[in-house]
């Protein structure tokens, strides 16, 4: 696979974790009010532990630096719970990039090299990262709505860059295709808690809840499929 380069430069976030900055659009992976922290709070917190599903589908728009993955990993791996993770992404980050993130950097030896894992293996092709936890990484670009769905999805972890940034992945024919793939109680989490968002998810079925956000940022949305 030919990757697509996208300029982007490693920053500190406020809770030591890194985020990338990208100067095309001036614009960050994560919150600079703390990357880790804010990944915690809108994926895993608000969305994988209220789930009450043993075998979790989970997708995720913008796979991005892998660390919403690794948290869902690190917080399923001492359960029952199976995870079929799928991480869309259409500028996949080069392995110079990948090795200086700081993720890990508090956490056991195993864990550094699960976080490796993720990135190591191949694009578009489902893989075991562990026996309960299987990842299918897919080079695309979410907007043209074309890869494949065999069975709908759990828990959708919305992590595309800011609407006013990337206007066109914040559409309603967007949120009516996810909607049409999230299984009956499924829940999609994001980051963005702009009025018009909330329309366009409320448009395309799902129930929709102003939670509070993260550090640095009053509210987020949850979407549940009835």
């Amino acid at each position: 696979m030919k990757l697509v380069d996208r300029d982007v430069i490693i920053e500190p976030t406020a809770d030591g974790s890194h985020t990338l900055f990208v100067p095309e659009l001036n614009e960050h992976y994560h919150s600079v009010n703390g990357a880790r922290q804010e990944s915690e709070h809108i994926f895993i917190k608000a969305a994988l532990e209220q789930s009450p599903e043993t075998n979790i589908r989970i997708l995720e728009v913008g796979f991005g630096t892998g660390l919403n993955a690794y948290l869902t990993l690190l917080r399923l791996r001492d359960t029952t719970k199976v995870v079929d993770y799928t991480g869309l992404e259409l500028y996949p980050l080069q392995e110079s990039i990948i090795s200086q993130l700081n993720y890990t950097e508090k956490d056991s030896s195993e864990s550094q090299e699960l976080f490796r894992q993720l990135h190591r293996v191949p694009w578009n092709i489902r893989t075991e990262i562990t026996i309960c936890f299987y990842l299918t990484k897919i080079n695309t670009d979410f907007r043209l709505l074309n890869w494949q769905v065999n069975e709908p999805y759990n828990i959708i972890y919305f992590d595309a860059f800011a609407p006013d940034k990337q206007p066109d992945m914040w559409s309603q024919d967007i949120f009516d295709y996810l909607y049409a793939n999230t299984a009956k109680g499924g829940i999609l989490t994001t980051y963005c808690a702009k009025g018009v968002v909330r329309r366009m998810m409320q448009q395309a079925g799902y129930k929709v809840e102003r939670l509070p956000g993260p550090p640095g940022k009053r509210e987020m949305l949850r979407a549940t499929k009835g």
